[in-house]
């Protein structure tokens, strides 16, 4: 990619306002009642929510976003494939930083990892969304967590209405009871939680939920969690909501 091309990409601001209610027939009363709440407390955290009632219109806005040409990253997602974005941004229009290219090695894919803290755009979803506007988000590497916390110039994080919860407890109990266990055993790992369909955690209940320990068991996929509330970054983080059910 040469130079100037490279500055008209980097020259996009990450903070530029799109509408929040994108498709010209949609109004907030044409949404349940818990899009509209939890897009509202989205932007007062600084965050730019958009929504959209399919995936294929979802497509549609994330290739208008997205310049051609543009540096683009992403982090472990089965929304990410279940929509078809994988797909996207492997047509060449774009500089792809494909985690998920077979025979990488292990040092191949470090340098992947390394390389999105500096990319344009970086795509991803969350375990789970609170109607408070908070994004909760759980990994067991962390590389997925770190890239959303800084580095990228634009994150957008999409979700579908399951991953949408009423609190920061719900949100806890959606990644021990749903997320994680369904995660373990898509990618064949035998843990505890696969088994039991839950974490296995004795403090893994109602009253002590919030403060209980991500990782109970080793080779475990959630030893890492971050809460993303008010942003001192306006608009880095645009949330994508569709009505539809997405990912784990």
């Amino acid at each position: 990619m040469d130079s100037n091309r490279r500055d008209q990409t980097r020259r996009q601001s990450p903070s530029k306002v799109l509408p929040v209610f994108p498709e010209r027939d949609t109004q907030e009363g044409d949404m349940a009642p818990v899009f509209i709440r939890t897009m509202r407390s989205l932007q007062r955290n600084n965050m730019q929510p958009q929504y959209f009632s399919t995936t294929a219109q979802m497509l549609f806005w994330l290739k208008e976003k997205i310049p051609t040409g543009a540096l683009v990253g992403v982090g472990g997602s089965v929304t990410l494939e279940q929509t078809g974005i994988l797909d996207l941004l492997k047509t060449g229009q774009y500089q792809y930083l494909d985690r998920y290219e077979p025979g990488l090695s292990d040092r191949e894919l470090r340098q992947v990892f390394l390389k999105s803290f500096t990319c344009d755009y970086y795509l991803t979803s969350a375990n789970a969304i609170t109607e408070h506007g908070e994004l909760y988000c759980v990994d067991g590497l962390g590389n997925r967590i770190s890239a959303m916390l800084y580095g990228p110039r634009q994150v957008i994080v999409v979700a579908g209405k399951n991953k949408i919860v009423p609190d920061l407890a719900a949100a806890v109990s959606r990644v021990k009871r749903i997320s994680i266990p369904a995660n373990a055993l898509r990618r064949g790992r035998v843990l505890p939680c696969t088994k039991r369909g839950e974490c296995i955690q004795p403090e893994c209940h109602e009253r002590h939920l919030m403060c209980a320990a991500h990782a109970y068991c080793s080779d475990a996929i959630c030893s890492n969690s971050v809460i993303f509330s008010t942003q001192t970054q306006q608009n880095r983080i645009i949330v994508v909501l569709v009505d539809e059910d997405l990912g784990l």
